[in-house]
């Protein structure tokens, strides 16, 4: 299935036809990769240990690592390059091949040296009775994590794979433990995030479309207005970007406090606003003065920014693979369990590339998901998505609030969806722009349907896919929760 999503009204697709490929000899293909993947990972894993007995585990322990990657890259991926896609500024194939690069590169060269044994601290390491425990605590919360997001991925619903571990952990952890050894405290903030990080975004997102309408759509000279305009709206990227990878991004390389990723962020934002000021006059020079035209001015600043949510994505989520799996290997070399372990290169690389297949092979479907099947985006409207999504961040940092990328972003795709709804119906403005220039034929965002129908469904954010989304992120910690406490008490009684 996937592969038809990549090759779809392509050149590509006359040919694979003629080949014999279909539906099911694609998920067979796929899934086969898959398995030599994780095979691989598992037999890689295990060469790194000369006892016979920890090899065994750790190869299991890679494996699920594996898996969970693979899982992650499907699943959490698109929401960083599906609005790209969506509005048409890369092709499917172009956004796997960049998010495959940027993500594998985020891992890799700015991924932690060191994770938390127990994810967000939610579970005292000292409540856990023996590393014996801990490594089946460990390799429950990977085995539900990972099934959740694959059941997740297949029933199309993007769920933050963030809270799948935390679940996962915190499950376990109660099962191992008792409920006395998680910190409902921190749970509770990491549930508060739920509705704090999707309602941020959301409400960033508007805004940001809100002003992109009022100082350059429905102005009368869109061009003169999109020559002042967005270079600053590309400054206000660059800043965002900018703070946003010096908190989040680079932290293996430097660690940055708060105040001074602000400052690189803006000066980030200055460099950005002057080299785009001559970019910007002279693409704009001799073309229409039309919404079209103003979305090719869009194109490149959301590919970029598309490249970025990539690259610190693949530096933060990296750990939600290879975090239980540093732990494990961490506990068995040196028999007891530690609050923080460095990272072997290895289990780096098992995290960075299992995102990479993961995205290649199985993330078409949300990607379409995200970036076409819950409203109609464009360039200008993903680039407001992008946009909220890294100052979201900043904000959330700044302060001290857990927050999922995924709840972000798909929270920016709903603000931009459901400001439309209203915008539409309500702008004075728009209203007023519309009467000024009656006397010519109307651009696709003026016209107004007679039906009441057809305007619901052409404005509106579809209702079933916002339902879907919500009631999985609901229930995404209790579930994996409840399917980590049951591989628990299955991997004690068997191996205990």
């Amino acid at each position: 299935m996937p592969l038809n999503d990549i090759i779809a009204n392509s050149k590509l697709e006359k040919g694979f036809s003629k080949a014999g490929f279909n539906r099911s000899s694609n998920t067979l293909l796929f899934s086969g990769f898959s398995f030599i993947f994780i095979a691989l990972s598992a037999v890689i894993a295990a060469s790194f240990v000369t006892s016979q007995s920890s090899a065994l585990f750790i190869g299991v322990a890679a494996a699920l690592g594996a898996y969970m990657a693979l899982n992650i890259g499907a699943n959490d991926v698109a929401n960083n390059v599906g609005p790209a896609v969506g509005a048409k500024a890369l092709t499917m194939i172009g956004a796997l091949v960049m998010a495959a690069v940027f993500e594998s590169a985020g891992a890799i060269l700015a991924g932690g040296d060191v994770v938390n044994t127990i994810s967000k601290g939610i579970i005292d390491p000292a409540m856990v009775s023996s590393p014996q425990t801990f490594i089946w605590l460990m390799m429950a919360a990977l085995v539900s994590a990972a099934l959740w997001v694959n059941l997740a991925t297949w029933l199309g619903a993007p769920v933050s794979t963030t809270h799948s571990i935390v679940g996962g952990v915190a499950g376990a952890g109660i099962a191992a433990a008792g409920f006395t050894s998680v910190d409902w405290g921190e749970l509770g903030r990491i549930a508060a995030s739920w509705v704090i990080s999707p309602v941020l975004g959301g409400i960033l997102a508007a805004l940001v479309l809100a002003l992109i309408h009022k100082v350059i759509v429905y102005q009368d000279n869109k061009i003169i207005a999109a020559r002042r305009w967005v270079p600053i709206l590309i400054a206000m990227m660059a800043t965002a970007f900018g703070a946003y990878l010096a908190i989040k991004g680079v932290k293996k390389i430097h660690s940055f406090d708060f105040m001074e990723s602000i400052i690189i962020g803006l000066v980030m934002g200055g460099l950005a606003w002057l080299i785009s000021l001559p970019l910007i006059r002279r693409q704009s020079r001799g073309i229409p003065n039309t919404n079209e035209s103003l979305n090719t001015l869009f194109k490149y600043p959301l590919i970029i920014s598309a490249a970025l949510l990539c690259f610190a994505h693949g530096a933060n989520d990296v750990a939600n693979a290879i975090g239980p799996l540093a732990a494990i290997v961490s506990t068995l070399q040196s028999g007891i369990i530690q609050a923080q372990v460095s990272i072997p290169f290895w289990v780096m690389l098992i995290g960075a590339f299992g995102i990479s297949f993961g995205l290649i092979l199985f993330g078409p479907k949300l990607v379409r998901m995200v970036g076409q099947q819950i409203t109609k985006l464009n360039p200008m409207r993903a680039f407001c998505v992008a946009l909220s999504a890294a100052t979201t961040v900043i904000i959330a940092s700044w302060l001290a609030l857990p927050v999922s990328s995924t709840h972000i972003a798909l929270g920016g795709v709903f603000g931009v969806g459901f400001f439309r709804e209203w915008y539409n119906a309500h702008s004075k403005t728009r209203k007023a722009y519309i009467r000024r220039n009656s006397g010519r034929t109307p651009e696709p965002h003026e016209r107004v349907e007679s039906n009441p129908d057809i305007r619901k469904r052409r404005f509106l954010v579809r209702r079933q896919n916002f339902m879907t989304i919500i009631t999985a992120w609901v229930i995404t910690v209790p579930s994996a929760a409840l399917l980590s406490a049951t591989v628990f008490f299955t991997l004690s009684s068997i191996w205990g």
